[in-house]
């Protein structure tokens, strides 16, 4: 289906890794490897990251983050990646670790800026190359598809895929081989066992490449506060089970990411067992479940999934829907369920509804509200035990820092106390103090065999995607838009003689979300008489450039206001020029 560009494929039969000094004595001393984050630090998401040799670049990941909550009106955030394009003749593709939205969703916005190759498993490179042909950007770039084990030469790099588990299928570690030492990055991942879907994390191969010596470990910290091991994906199965045969006679709606491919199995399956129809909702749901059957990643038996249309001709006890909308995303399907302008499923008393993850932290607002919306219609709300995270803990964690005993740790992947925790294990385990590094986005971090130290800063801002606008919304139109939603606006408007220079009408005061107009009429006055004043003053000092009578207008109405209401809204003075 997709082109491959793989060497050195070596998934089966490994010979043991011979016993070696750690740092061989072929590695080049004064080389330096860079290792230079433009996301994924001090958040939940938008991660990506690059590794630079010499002239070579690879790029880990090229994921979006949620907005948060003062974000008005952006619909996502992906990374600036001013630094790559500045060195594109060096970037020699995107490495991708796994297919989640924060690992992958900001590719379609870059490939166009820097149309370089990218690797990744076969879902992974499936659900981008859906992401691509929606934006309209097929065969902009060469997709390659690679497998567990494999190796791909990055200019004077080289880089190994090696299996590690998550919350979708093809997780994968990178293992990138520099002459001076490999750097190791995890991705997202847990030690799972006995996990519903593929083979559990290659711990064999993870100790060897420890074994061969690691310059530098990346790691994922989103779980590095938490105590133990991350339960297994089966555990939840016990779960549904129980729910689905204590609410025999209930319909059971039940939210989730669509890429949690294990969760809708466990889902479909459980469905299957209590003779129930799968209802999927939700466009991302729709696509992703699509191309994970089509890869066969995911198995649905024949006439297990109907229609929404066809709900009609099952009982509520026969139904089971899946859908999107577990982190209160406002148009996703959950949500327009819950404020009941969903076109075709409405809540109804006893319906049984599953929330089948975790709130990412900064959607707890957005869940709560939903939450509350489905019980006002009388629904029953299930979250507890209905989910177990894609994440390590901290004993995990532990185990890969043995296996690896890394020579410098980078905690990746996490709010900053998360980062911090994994410092604390990196350095329980054995890493110096000094070899340490807790860095933010654009820390330029220069490693050699012998030292290690941050160098530089390169841009690595937050872009803001806004409808179909990349860029074009940035930190002052944000805090407009907080002025306008606590404090609203004030348009004076007048219109000016050209030939005379002679005001002829106005002011006219047009506000809204400041005051109720029609019971405010002696406010109104007083703006129009600060706005007289305005303009007298003006033409005692012989003012007549538009622009600077436009900044005395809005510097006093802004003085006014404050002194008035203490409130700062939005002022914009608005001159239209005429001929009589």
């Amino acid at each position: 289906m997709y082109k491959k560009d793989i060497k050195n494929k070596n998934t089966a039969g490994r010979k043991p890794a011979k016993k070696s000094a750690r740092y061989s004595a072929k590695k080049k001393t004064g080389d330096k490897v860079q290792i230079i984050p433009l996301g994924g630090l001090d958040k939940i998401g938008m991660n990506i990251t690059a590794v630079r040799y010499k002239d070579s670049i690879i790029v880990i990941d090229c994921g979006i983050s949620f907005p948060e909550v003062d974000m008005l009106g952006i619909d996502k955030v992906i990374p600036d990646v001013t630094y790559l394009i500045e060195n594109a003749d060096k970037v020699k593709g995107f490495f991708i670790t796994h297919g989640h939205e924060d690992h992958i969703g900001a590719l379609p916005y870059i490939l166009p800026q820097l149309p370089v190759p990218v690797y990744g498993t076969a879902l992974t490179v499936g659900l981008i190359k859906s992401k691509l042909e929606e934006a309209r950007l097929g065969g902009i770039v060469k997709l390659h598809v690679v497998e567990p084990g494999d190796k791909v030469r990055a200019g004077e790099m080289k880089v190994e895929f090696v299996r590690t588990n998550h919350s979708i299928p093809g997780a994968c570690a990178l293992a990138i081989k520099t002459p001076i030492g490999t750097v190791f990055h995890t991705g997202d991942f847990k030690v799972d066992y006995t996990p519903l879907f593929g083979d559990a994390i290659d711990l064999q191969r993870i100790a060897e490449i420890g074994r061969e010596g690691v310059l530098a470990l990346l790691s994922d910290s989103t779980n590095a506060m938490r105590e133990g091991f991350t339960p297994s994906e089966i555990m939840v199965a016990e779960t549904f089970d129980r729910l689905f045969s204590e609410n025999s006679k209930n319909r059971i709606i039940v939210a989730t990411f669509s890429s949690n491919l294990d969760r809708v199995q466990q889902i479909i399956n459980t469905a299957k067992k209590y003779g129930r129809k799968v209802i999927l909702q939700g466009r991302s749901m729709e696509n992703t479940i699509a191309i994970a059957q089509q890869l066969g990643y995911i198995s649905i038996p024949e006439g297990t999934l109907a229609g929404v249309e066809a709900m009609k001709n099952y009982p509520d006890s026969k139904q089971v829907f899946i859908t999107t909308g577990s982190q209160g995303e406002a148009m996703a399907a959950l949500s327009r369920m819950a404020n009941g302008t969903h076109k075709r499923v409405t809540i109804k008393p006893g319906d049984v509804i599953v929330f089948s993850s975790n709130p990412i932290p900064g959607n707890e607002r957005a869940v709560t509200r939903v939450m509350n919306e489905l019980a006002m219609k009388g629904a029953k709300l299930v979250y507890q035990d209905t989910h177990v995270s894609g994440h390590a803990c901290r004993q995990e964690l532990e185990l890969i820092y043995t296996l690896l005993r890394p020579r410098y740790a980078v905690p990746v992947h996490g709010e900053y106390r998360h980062l911090m925790a994994n410092a604390d294990i990196a350095r329980a385990l054995g890493v110096p103090k000094g070899n340490v590094f807790v860095l933010t986005a654009g820390d330029v971090l220069s490693l050699t065999e012998r030292a290690a130290k941050v160098i530089d800063k390169v841009t690595a801002r937050e872009v803001f995607v806004d409808g179909l606008g990349v860029g074009d919304v940035g930190d002052t139109v944000i805090r407009d838009r907080q002025n306008l939603s606590s404090s609203g606006f004030i348009m004076v408007a007048l219109t000016r003689e050209k030939s005379s220079g002679m005001f002829i009408a106005g002011p006219e005061i047009i506000t809204r979300g400041f005051i109720f107009v029609k019971e405010s009429s002696e406010i109104m006055d007083e703006m129009k008489g600060v706005a007289l004043d305005s303009l007298d003053y003006c033409y005692q000092k012989k003012i007549k450039d538009l622009s600077k009578i436009r900044s005395i207008i809005k510097k006093d109405m802004e003085e006014y206001l404050w002194n008035r209401f203490q409130r700062n809204p939005i002022v914009i003075p608005v001159i239209l020029e005429t001929d009589l």
